[in-house]
């Protein structure tokens, strides 16, 4: 019991910047975010970077914003991720992980 049963759920918008198109990002986003068992959303920007939203316990949502921050696709060169609208849910709105066009 204790702290195991409470798991705080919450969800960031995210922007990452650098070489982040055409290197498979939203792919790999999208496979990282399932084996952590994120929901939400993935795209790529007319601005050339890739934005997002995720969603899940604040453990692994931080696991992706370290990925999202420091690893990315194999081939990118992360400059910076931006985060915004950061909050606490009482339920994840996404079930599932998708890209968007």
């Amino acid at each position: 019991m204790g702290t195991e049963e409470f798991r705080p759920i919450v969800s960031v918008e995210f922007e990452v910047f650098g070489h982040v198109q055409g290197v498979y990002f939203t792919k790999y986003c999208r496979d990282m975010c399932l084996q952590l068992g994120l929901g939400g959303w993935v795209k790529n920007s007319k601005r050339g970077t890739i934005l997002g939203k995720i969603q899940g316990s604040k453990l692994n949502v931080e696991k992706m914003i370290q990925w999202l921050s420091q690893t990315g696709s194999p081939g990118c060169r992360i400059e910076r991720c931006e985060l915004r609208d950061f909050e606490y849910l009482a339920r994840q709105d996404f079930r599932g992980f998708s890209i968007r066009f």
